[in-house]
């Protein structure tokens, strides 16, 4: 009796954090939906209303590695609360937002608070397991959360939007902000942690503005032009700043990120996974629901009614099946496994007819995905923070979660980039517009699937091997 009580108080907080973590993915995707609206009632212009979504994009990806040393020095659930209080309070300027400059400006402040949540969330999860089978259990609902959640926001943003308004896309949060935070004072065990030394300003800094920066010239690219001089001179700004930071980092005696961190081959192999496994997750959350509402004319909300039954088996993998694959087997052969199912899926969409029927079509792309990241996402994770230090869990969940951002975004650039050029080209060729679309579709869907092929690969042949050992085995204490 005495052993279970501790291990309910643990899972209700993991459930939690989830929430809180849930309600960041949420609104990355839960926005899209509602963008025509809040153009139509704020008078945005295209140009201008692509900083909805920019706004976010920045300061959540430039801040994700500074939030999470943050939450090493000063403690992780203190870093998490201050993160999910500027992610409602700025929810909620959001909503009350009036013109163009506010609504801006509070999705920037929404980034920042998502980055902090984001950025202390894992690490407080890796705190509350030990036992190598919770562990497992615990990082697939996790991957459940953080790869199915964009779709149930394009569910719920269609449902928000079309009941309510735009504003109630973000009050929503209001009270889930509330009622996490106060959980989070009951449930999550504080770490009294003190801060030691000082932090690194000069380092970041540096690492701040050059991933700031490079993720600007990314989402900007496709309409500055990729070889325009202002989209190079950014990058250039970008990869300068990054130089100096490794200088810094390489001299200073505190970094803010220990260089020797990339010595854990398996958190630097697990980076390089999530870039191009989250270019391929991209390729299919973005371009199935664009073919679908394009080419096949399904409104938003018969949209997010496509994505459930991939959800729901990804849930089920993630909470089930991935765990015991990763204690039968290990993490490296799941994760090739899950990514090459992906990567089938993918390949499947790429072939996606003008006339396409949802069952033959798109079903069955649709279940392999959900299978294939069900399964990969519990093992990526597991990668990336099984050998770190708890005092440096902080940072590798940034630099993981850093990875996923930038794989997104630099994805979605770059598949937009190739499906525009292909649909330019067949226009020019004298396709009609609808199938010159969909051939667009099927170049980006064939680069997404080399992606998630790519990151198979790099799993069957980097990582390091990893069983996972069961608890009863563990040494007294551990």
């Amino acid at each position: 009796m005495t052993a279970a009580a501790p291990a309910r108080h643990d899972w209700l907080a993991f459930y939690v954090l989830c929430m809180g973590v849930l309600m960041i993915v949420l609104d990355t995707t839960i926005v899209n939906v509602a963008l025509p609206s809040i153009k139509a009632d704020l008078g945005f212009s295209e140009t201008a209303l692509a900083w909805v979504v920019n706004a976010y994009m920045l300061t959540y990806g430039g801040f994700l590695l500074l939030a999470g040393r943050l939450g090493d020095l000063l403690g992780h659930r203190r870093v998490f609360l201050l993160g999910l209080t500027a992610f409602t309070v700025a929810s909620l300027l959001c909503g009350l937002a009036t013109s163009q400059r506010m609504l801006v400006a509070a999705r920037a402040a929404q980034g920042l608070g998502g980055a902090v949540v984001s950025a202390v969330a894992l690490s407080l999860i890796m705190d509350l397991f030990t036992a190598p089978a919770d562990r497992a259990r615990a990082m697939g609902i996790y991957g459940f959360v953080c790869a199915g959640g964009g779709s149930v926001g394009v569910l719920l943003g269609g449902l928000l939007t079309s009941t309510l308004s735009w504003h109630w896309i973000f009050l929503v949060n209001l009270p889930i902000g509330v009622l996490v935070a106060l959980a989070t004072l009951r449930l999550v065990p504080a770490t009294r942690k003190p801060f030691e030394g000082r932090l690194d300003v000069a380092g970041a800094a540096s690492v701040t503005l050059a991933l700031t920066l490079a993720i600007y010239a990314v989402v900007h690219g496709n309409e500055a032009g990729w070889t325009s001089p202002a989209t190079l001179g950014v990058l250039g700004v970008a990869l300068m700043l990054l130089v100096a930071f490794v200088t810094i980092e390489a001299r200073i005696r505190a970094p803010l990120i220990p260089l020797g961190l990339f010595r854990h081959r398996n958190l630097t192999v697990a980076s390089l996974i999530g870039v191009l496994w989250c270019a391929a997750m991209f390729a299919w959350f973005f371009l199935s629901a664009l073919y679908m509402q394009q080419v096949l004319g399904y409104d938003p909300f018969r949209v997010g009614l496509a994505f459930l039954p991939a959800n729901l088996v990804m849930a089920a993998c993630s909470v089930g099946l991935s765990a015991r694959l990763v204690m039968r087997f290990g993490i490296r052969l799941p994760l090739a496994i899950g990514l090459g199912m992906a990567a089938i899926g993918l390949a499947l969409f790429a072939r996606a007819p003008l006339d396409g029927r949802f069952v033959v079509d798109v079903l069955p792309a649709m279940m392999l995905l959900g299978l294939g990241a069900g399964i990969a996402f519990n093992p990526v994770l597991l990668a990336a923070m099984g050998d770190v230090a708890p005092d440096q869990s902080g940072l590798a969940s940034g630099v993981v979660n850093t990875a996923f951002m930038m794989g997104g975004a630099l994805g979605l650039a770059v598949l937009a980039s190739l499906a525009a050029a292909r649909t330019s080209a067949l226009i020019g060729a004298g396709a009609s517009t609808l199938a010159a679309l969909n051939g667009g579709y099927h170049t980006a869907f064939l680069a997404g699937a080399c992606a998630a092929a790519a990151a198979a690969l790099a799993g069957a042949v980097l990582l390091r091997p990893q069983t996972m050992v069961p608890a009863a085995a563990r040494a007294p204490g551990h």
